[in-house]
C-alpha cells in the first residue's frame, strides 16, 4: 500500500480504503502517476495524496464523508479537462467519476453517468437517432462541461447542454445522495444549471431531454493571411442576422503568416445553407459537406491524448469588437489563439436568471489560448491577460474556460446571479468542504 504525501501525513487513509480496497491509490501505488496526469502539462507536477476510482454513488457518499472528517482539499474530476487542474487539488483527494460512464438512452431521455466522455455520449445518444447540444472536444467530460452551462455546435437551435439537464443525481458534501430537479431540491437544480463544477456536491449521474437527431451541413471557410481584421468584422454582422439554424466559430491565429478560419455546423440542407455562406467575404478555401448529427460529432471531436502546456481565459462579447483591434491585439502575441463561438438565437431567449447561467445577452464567447511549450508560464500568462484585458467585452467570462488569474472571477463568471448561488453554496456546503481558489 502506498503512502500519503507530505501534506496529508496525518490523514488516516487505511480508513478509507476499508471502504474502496484497491480503489483507493495513494502515492507509491501502481498506476498513481499515470491516473494523476492533467489536461493542462503546466501542472503536471502536482499530486494529490489519494485518488479514489468511484464506480457506484457508494463510493462518492465515503469520499465526501472522509473529507468532511479529515479536512483534506476534495474535488471531482470527469474528463481531466480543468485549465487550471482544479480537478487534481495538491494533497487532497480526487474523486475520479471515469468508471461512472454508463449511458442509457429511453425515448426523448438519456442517462447519462458524470464520468462519461463526450464521444461515447454521442456514440450512445446518436446511435438511438436522437441529440444533445454539447461540445466538441471528445475527451471533455459531461459533468463539467453541462456544471458550467455547455456551448456546442448545435446550441443556437437547441440551446446549452445544461437547458437540457431534466434532473441530476448529486452526492452533498454532508453525504446524502440526492436529485435535484424542477420538483426536488429546486433551487440546487438552478445552481447546477450554469454555476460551475465544484461548488455544490459530486454529480453521479445526470438525466438530459434530448431531440430527434437533425441531418447537419458542416462547412469551413479558409481566408488568407492578412484577412484577419475583414473577416472578424464581416463575421460579427454576419452572425448578427443569422438565424437559429446556423452556429459558426472564427479561429484567429497570433501568427500573421496563417490563415484565418470560419467552421459551423447547420442545421439542414446544404442548398439552405449556401446562399447564406454566399454573404461572407470571398475565400480562399471553402468546404462543404452534409452529414448526419452523429457524423459531424465525430468530425469534430480532436484528439485523444493529453494537452500541452498553455495558459487561456475567456471573454463574453456583447457588443461588436472593431476587427482591426482584433487582429492586431492577438498578432502581436505568438503560439495562440482567440476563438470566437457565436452565441445568439435559442440560448439567447432564456432569461439571464432562469439558470445559473448569466451570459444569456452575449452575441459570442472569445477563448483564449497561448502555449507554454517554447516560454515560461508567466510569459505564457501575461500575453493571456493581453488579449483578455484588450478584448474588455464587459469583464465577464466562461466559467468553463476557468482562468486562477481572472479579474473579480465571482463577478465575471456569474454576474447578477452570483449573490444567489452563493446562497446555495453556504446551504448545501456550510463547511466549504469542497472550497477550492475560485470556488463559491
Amino acid at each position: 500500500m502506498g503512502t500519503a504525501t507530505a501534506g496529508a501525513a496525518g490523514v488516516d487513509w487505511a480508513r478509507l480504503r476499508r471502504r474502496l480496497g484497491e480503489r483507493l491509490v495513494l502515492p507509491g501505488d501502481p498506476g498513481y502517476d499515470a491516473l494523476r496526469v492533467p489536461w493542462n502539462a503546466l501542472y503536471v507536477n502536482r499530486r494529490p495524496a489519494a485518488i479514489a476510482k468511484c464506480v457506484r454513488a457508494e463510493d462518492v457518499q465515503a469520499c465526501l464523508e472522509f473529507a468532511s472528517r479529515e479536512r483534506i482539499p476534495v474535488a471531482a474530476r470527469s474528463g481531466k479537462h480543468s485549465y487550471a487542474a482544479y480537478s487534481l487539488p495538491e494533497n487532497g483527494l480526487v474523486v475520479d467519476l471515469a468508471a461512472l460512464s454508463a449511458v442509457t438512452v429511453s425515448g426523448s431521455r438519456a442517462r447519462i453517468g458524470a464520468g462519461t466522455r463526450l464521444l461515447p455520449a454521442y456514440e450512445a445518444v446518436g446511435a438511438a437517432g436522437q441529440a444533445l447540444p454539447a461540445g466538441t472536444c471528445q475527451t471533455v467530460g459531461i459533468g463539467g462541461l453541462t456544471l458550467g452551462g455547455g456551448i456546442g455546435v448545435i446550441s443556437r437551435k437547441y440551446g446549452l447542454t445544461s437547458d437540457h439537464l431534466v434532473s441530476a443525481r448529486i452526492v452533498t458534501p454532508d453525504g446524502c445522495l440526492r436529485t435535484a430537479s424542477a420538483h426536488s431540491e429546486p433551487d440546487l437544480y438552478w445552481a447546477l444549471r450554469g454555476g460551475g463544477g465544484g461548488n455544490f456536491g459530486i454529480v453521479t449521474e445526470f438525466t438530459f431531454r434530448t431531440d430527434p437527431a437533425p441531418d447537419l451541413t458542416y462547412f469551413n471557410l479558409r481566408y488568407p493571411a492578412g484577412a484577419a481584421a475583414d473577416v472578424v468584422d464581416a463575421w460579427q454582422e454576419w452572425m448578427d442576422g443569422a438565424p437559429d439554424e446556423l452556429w459558426s466559430g472564427c479561429t484567429v491565429e497570433s501568427d500573421r503568416t496563417k490563415v484565418t478560419n470560419v467552421g459551423g455546423v447547420y442545421v439542414g440542407p446544404k442548398k439552405d445553407l449556401l446562399p447564406l455562406l454566399d454573404k461572407m467575404p470571398r475565400v480562399a478555401e471553402r468546404t462543404v459537406q452534409e452529414l448526419s448529427y452523429l457524423e459531424t460529432m465525430r468530425l469534430y471531436a480532436g484528439g485523444t491524448g493529453p494537452g500541452t502546456r498553455f495558459a487561456a481565459s475567456s471573454r463574453m462579447l456583447r457588443r461588436h469588437l472593431p476587427g482591426d483591434h482584433v487582429a492586431a491585439l492577438v498578432q502581436e502575441q505568438t503560439d495562440g489563439a482567440v476563438l470566437f463561438d457565436s452565441f445568439g438565437g435559442a440560448l439567447g431567449r432564456v432569461a439571464p436568471d432562469a439558470t445559473a447561467f448569466p451570459h444569456r445577452d452575449a452575441k459570442a464567447s472569445a477563448q483564449i489560448f497561448f502555449g507554454a511549450e517554447s516560454r515560461s508560464e508567466a510569459a505564457a500568462r501575461r500575453a493571456v491577460a493581453e488579449v483578455r484585458d484588450g478584448l474588455g467585452a464587459g469583464t465577464t467570462g466562461y466559467v468553463n474556460y476557468i482562468d486562477p488569474e481572472m479579474p473579480d472571477w465571482p463577478t465575471a463568471y456569474y454576474g447578477r446571479n452570483l449573490a444567489r448561488l452563493r446562497r446555495v453554496a453556504r446551504r448545501y456546503d456550510p463547511d466549504r468542504v469542497l472550497a477550492f481558489p475560485q470556488g463559491l
